[in-house]
């Protein structure tokens, strides 16, 4: 990438030049390599996959989740990999060490793993976990994503996705094998569907003893010109000062699935990532500067993303109320009205709030940090600068190009195949 595009992140994208027909090219590369990896993923689920749910087998059954969890984990490879061809960036993390959420100086020393050559290969966070982070832009979730991947957790992601996107062909199709949560985005109908998929969805991966991310944005949407002044006459309704960075965070669906997740999950905790763009000036918005298009298809990727991060005891630090009457054999049925998961009593669902909200102008005063210094973390006790973990966006062996496109389940399937015939 020339010097000139990377300076082009610190202009408008409307204020940009015109794209070029090496950009154009680079674009339609890039959708094809992308799309094609997409199909090669679905196709396997629909001719190799499906077929195993469908045999009254209990091997069957326990290939075809595996099956499942290998597909993913190959998405997640597959959006690595489009950040390694098409736009190379980095993750640039630090970890809190002072305040609410903090590592201890023993679980510092072991967060990071370094190859022979000094490249960091595996950032060893918590393996089941909700996962929480601000909203900028649509690239946040493909990059929490790509996260997860040096987590070691991205065959195992879980996110809540607008019911219509639920058919789109293939990519919709994909996300209901991965058993993604659909909303209608109305609490009403919603929160029993939500208690119940979730605490499926934990009991299972405390059965099968597999790692558990849940990713979950709490603002619910961007920050941008549209909802900037909801949050505003939300802050107005609760008599609170709003957020200068961020939009005010909405406790319900976070509250619901940590009640949810916790009774089922030994020691559930929970991530939180505070996520900044470089280029992107004060009280201006991040869809103005980075879309996925202007991303993949212009080449003009964010030089840095950066991640402070910090971690919570999900039963010691978060009061998310009393949920000792959950079954966590059983999942929630029948009336939500009975059901401890989404029941939550006035005293506790205000509890939650001021301490999500508490910690989101923590994260407005992080972004104010970033904004002046250009890093999340503050400086050491004696001005040394900060203590920050670059993560190239590359997958570490060669052979998971492979991964990427699925390529080893139509193989497996290929192989036992020609041995029953």
């Amino acid at each position: 990438m020339s010097a000139a595009a990377q300076e082009l992140h610190t202009l408008p994208i409307a204020a940009r030049p015109r794209r070029t027909w090496a950009q154009t090219a680079h674009g339609l590369l890039f959708l094809f390599v992308f799309l094609f990896g997409c199909a090669m993923i679905n196709g396997s689920q629909f001719v190799v996959l499906l077929p195993l749910k469908l045999l009254p087998f209990r091997a069957a059954r326990k290939a075809y989740y595996e099956g499942v969890r290998y597909s993913k984990g190959a998405f997640g490879a597959l959006l690595v990999l489009a950040c390694q061809w098409f736009a190379p960036t980095k993750l640039v993390i630090s970890f809190e060490t002072k305040g609410k959420g903090k590592f201890t100086p023993k679980e510092i020393e072991t967060l990071v793993q370094r190859d022979r050559n000094g490249r960091v290969v595996a950032v060893n966070l918590p393996q089941k976990a909700a996962l929480i982070a601000n909203h900028q832009v649509y690239a946040d979730w493909w990059y929490a994503w790509a996260l997860t991947y040096f987590m070691g957790t991205h065959r195992d992601v879980f996110i809540v996705l607008k019911k219509s996107l639920k058919w789109v062909p293939v990519v919709g199709w994909g996300m209901q094998f991965y058993n993604f949560i659909f909303l209608a985005r109305s609490w009403a109908s919603d929160r029993l569907h939500l208690s119940k998929s979730l605490s499926w969805l934990a009991r299972r991966a405390e059965k099968e003893d597999s790692p558990l991310t849940f990713i979950l944005y709490p603002e619910g949407t961007l920050v941008s010109k549209d909802t900037r002044p909801i949050s505003k006459k939300y802050a107005d309704k609760l008599g609170i000062p709003d957020m200068t960075h961020t939009l005010l965070p909405r406790s319900t669906g976070l509250h619901y699935s940590l009640r949810s997740l916790a009774p089922r999950v030994q020691n559930l905790q929970l991530i939180d990532i505070t996520m900044a763009y470089p280029g992107i000036p004060a009280l201006h918005y991040g869809q103005d500067y980075y879309t996925l298009r202007s991303i993949f298809f212009n080449e003009v990727p964010p030089p840095a993303v950066h991640m402070h991060i910090r971690k919570f005891d999900v039963d010691r630090d978060v009061p998310i109320g009393n949920v000792s009457a959950s079954n966590p054999s059983a999942l929630p049925n029948g009336s939500a009205k009975s059901t401890v998961e989404v029941d939550i009593p006035e005293g506790e669902r205000e509890a939650f709030e001021l301490w999500l909200r508490d910690l989101w102008r923590e994260k407005d005063k992080l972004m104010g940090r970033f904004l002046d210094t250009g890093s999340l973390d503050a400086p050491g006790a004696s001005g040394d600068p900060p203590v920050e973990v670059e993560v190239p966006l590359r997958l570490r062996h060669k052979y998971e190009i492979l991964d990427a496109f699925c390529f080893f389940i139509p193989a497996v399937a290929g192989w036992a195949w020609s041995k029953l015939r």
